[in-house]
């Protein structure tokens, strides 16, 4: 199998499942209402918000994969749309994840030799760096996530 199969592997499983964890978002926010997912609980973050945070960097590596082009900004990734109803946090949800399947698409298409070459700019690393660490991202703040949800 080739690595970037792996690596698409990987993203996939920590959205839709099957990974060793036994954790994954979409289970996690399957059964989340709106409104607890816009609660603030003390000084943490809301899930809506988390869950925006994730996927803002899987939007940004999708504007570099299908653009060359890298626009995100970290001090924007926790600025997501109101969620006044449940339909926008369902609407919100679907866009999760559409964005999470087209990325893993992507990745799968990737050769093994550009996975080594700079991601967008030197500074950023390459390729592998990135999705990995786009990888580890949701996992560890799928943890709060899970974490908040057992507070609510």
């Amino acid at each position: 199998m080739e690595i970037s199969t792996q690596m698409a592997k990987h993203l996939r499983e920590v959205y839709f499942g099957g990974n060793w964890t036994c954790v994954n978002l979409k289970d996690t926010l399957e059964n989340i209402t709106w409104k607890q997912a816009t609660t603030k609980i003390n000084t943490f973050n809301t899930i809506a918000a988390l869950s925006y945070h994730i996927n803002y960097f899987i939007k940004a590596v999708l504007e570099a994969l299908n653009k060359e082009l890298l626009t995100s900004k970290d001090a924007l990734s926790f600025n997501h749309p109101p969620i006044n109803n449940q339909n926008d946090w369902e609407n919100f949800l679907e866009n999760l994840w559409i964005d999470a399947e087209l990325l893993t698409k992507l990745i799968e298409q990737l050769d093994h030799s550009q996975l080594k070459n700079n991601f967008i700019d030197a500074k950023y690393g390459n390729y592998y760096r990135n999705i990995h660490g786009i990888i580890e991202h949701a996992h560890y703040h799928l943890g709060q996530i899970t974490l908040i949800k057992k507070l609510l």
